[in-house]
């Protein structure tokens, strides 16, 4: 709740900057269509920018003498709850029903536009809807419908009056009237938000009025149809009415010279104005703690030398820990998975478990959690006088865990092991004299209280990818030559022409994993499609009409509207055998089809129980792998 209510304070306060912004510098300019964008991008901006927060890290000098918090006394004490408490929820619930009467006042709107609009008859014109009604309702614009009463005005008026609701429809003014209500339902607080919607009113007036009146050639006729249309109070909420209040601004505008072009250097005054508020309300500065020599020593064993520290603490943000899997996962082919993370109205982390794999092996588990902050805590990546990279979670006090992952080609020290590099049996001096750089995959296989290390170099991965591999006369794959015993081989061939690989053991039998995993299901096969598609005759495109009224528009442009509606009419009329010809290929088609479906309805049952049997073999093969 907090949240929301700081995000509407900002919001509010970009709303009152675009306002003044515009009321100071550009409300009287005559750059009026500059002048709508500008009121819109400030809207967008005050709803947007707010949610844009970037973060800056300050590194600090850790504290030296650690709090002890369990030597602090804690008194439990209950206080009785004041009418602050109750502030927030109070403020919610005023602001809550401000919305709801706004958003029913809107409804209405819309519910008495469309009582004016249903039943009513609609005359196309070009991209324009006619109705004319026999209300006494000022003259209106609904997107591409226009709505007037003629009966109540003169021809030439009439004329003033559509010239003006084109503009507004041709231009979609209908979109700025219907956003600016929509912050005014969700920003009703703000004073400034029913200033900013009455300038975008005003400013889609003067210019509809602009631009109307490049195509009239009596200009003075057009200011007193103004003047006649005051009369009318009766407007429709939600659309753009001829009819405004402010009818004495209008004809100021209509009658002012044109703004020089070098004016328009006010529109970037709001630059530097939103960079203040970028940096004075959008950068949060999080303190991070460096990594002292003393905490490294504490954090690491004495035999152990350290090579990276990944510190989480309570101020760790989302992004930081999505960063530092990634590093992980990049330099030491360790997955982090960060879940069960929870924050306190602070923002700060009270819960977080932390679980580090690689390959199929669990290799640590943490995890904290209460009603406090936690504890700061790191991910200590290390390296033993063997050479040997660990992982451990460590704080400044003890190490939390000592258990550690195999990720460089040293091998651990186990109960017992066997290595292989590219499937021949090798010591540990002949692992420990193995260059890391040369190493292609490497595999750890636990059985109880052995372990076999599998190693291929990149020479021999690249000898082996090049060529196909047969084992007693059998194609295998990659991982199955990986694991053949090379003490079983009794013959080797290779192909170099053939680029083929022939293995023969001594007892003849190929190689197979320990564990026999389920066989995958076979999927259906689907029916062929080889009906022919019919062609469809190629229309002629219709011409397409001009713009104003038949009667008193262009008759010129009417009258070669109609010659060219004749001529197309005529060629369609040409096409009517080949449309009957079509139709009789479309039922024969369709004749066709119907094997097909059926065909199609088989299959889609087939489908189906090809997909249970794939989640149950995905099931039967995680049940395997698990063992």
């Amino acid at each position: 709740m907090e949240a929301l209510f700081i995000y509407l304070i900002k919001s509010s306060g970009l709303v009152a900057l675009f306002y003044l912004a515009y009321f100071l510098m550009l409300r009287k300019e005559t750059f009026f269509n500059s002048n709508r964008w500008f009121l819109l991008a400030g809207l967008i901006t005050s709803a947007t920018l707010p949610l844009i927060i970037f973060t800056k890290i300050v590194w600090i000098e850790p504290t030296t003498d650690p709090i002890n918090w369990s030597k602090i006394p804690i008194t439990n004490h209950s206080e009785e709850k004041t009418f602050e408490d109750y502030l927030p929820l109070l403020t919610a619930l005023s602001y809550g029903i401000g919305i709801l009467l706004l958003l029913a006042k809107f409804a209405f709107d819309f519910y008495s536009l469309n009582t004016v609009l249903k039943g009513k008859f609609i005359q196309q014109q070009a991209d324009f809807k006619f109705i004319d009604i026999k209300e006494n309702v000022a003259p209106f614009s609904y997107f591409n419908t226009i709505v007037y009463n003629s009966a109540l005005y003169t021809a030439s008026e009439l004329e003033n009056i559509l010239e003006h609701e084109k503009v507004h429809s041709e231009q979609n003014h209908t979109v700025d009237v219907l956003i600016s209500r929509l912050f005014c339902i969700v920003f009703w607080f703000n004073p400034f938000i029913w200033c900013y919607k009455k300038a975008i009113l005003q400013n889609l007036e003067f210019i509809a009025d602009n631009e109307a009146t490049k195509k009239i050639s009596d200009k003075r006729a057009y200011q007193f149809t103004l003047l006649k249309i005051t009369t009318h109070e009766n407007c429709v909420a939600i659309t753009n009415h001829f009819y405004q209040s402010l009818i004495k601004k209008r004809i100021v505008m209509l009658n002012k010279n044109q703004s020089k072009k070098w004016n328009s250097w006010k529109y970037a005054l709001v630059l530097p104005l939103l960079a203040a508020f970028v940096f004075l309300f959008q950068i949060k500065t999080i303190a991070q703690e460096k990594v002292s020599d003393k905490t490294t020593k504490e954090l690491i064993k004495s035999d152990e030398k350290l090579v990276d520290i990944y510190k989480i603490n309570r101020n760790t943000t989302d992004g930081e820990l999505k960063d530092k899997s990634s590093t992980l996962k990049e330099n030491y082919a360790i997955i982090a998975i960060f879940s069960g993370i929870k924050r306190n109205s602070k923002n700060e982390l009270i819960a977080i478990k932390v679980d580090l794999k690689k390959g199929k092996e669990i290799a640590q588990k943490m995890e904290t959690k209460g009603t406090e902050a936690i504890n700061e805590f790191g991910i200590i990546i290390s390296k033993n006088d063997n050479g040997m990279l660990t992982v451990s979670f460590g704080s400044d006090e003890t190490i939390i865990n000592q258990k550690s992952i195999l990720i460089a080609p040293n091998a651990p020290s186990v109960t017992e092991k066997e290595i292989f590099i590219n499937s021949k049996k090798a010591s540990q001096d002949d692992l420990d004299k193995l260059d890391p750089n040369e190493i292609a995959t490497m595999n750890v296989n636990k059985n109880d209280d052995k372990q076999e290390i599998r190693i291929i170099t990149n020479n021999h991965r690249k000898m082996i990818t090049e060529n196909d591999i047969y084992i007693n006369n059998e194609k295998v794959s990659q991982n199955e030559l990986d694991r053949l015993d090379q003490s079983t081989i009794e013959r080797m061939d290779v192909n170099k022409d053939d680029k083929t690989i022939r293995i023969i053991t001594n007892n003849r039998v190929q190689y197979s994993q320990e564990r026999n995993l389920p066989v995958p299901p076979t999927p259906p096969t689907p029916p062929v499609f080889n009906i022919k598609t019919p062609t469809p005759p190629a229309f002629p495109k219709a011409p397409k009409a001009p713009k104003g009224d038949p009667i008193k528009g262009d008759k010129k442009a009417w009258k070669e509207f109609e010659n060219k509606m004749e001529d197309y009419e005529a060629k369609m009329k040409k096409l009517e055998p080949q449309m009957e010809d079509f139709d009789k290929q479309m039922e024969e088609f369709d004749k066709k089809m119907e094997p097909f479906n059926k065909e199609m309805e088989a299959f889609e049952k087939k489908m189906k129980v090809y997909e249970q049997q794939m989640e149950e073999y995905h099931s039967n093969l995680e049940r395997e792998r698990k063992k």
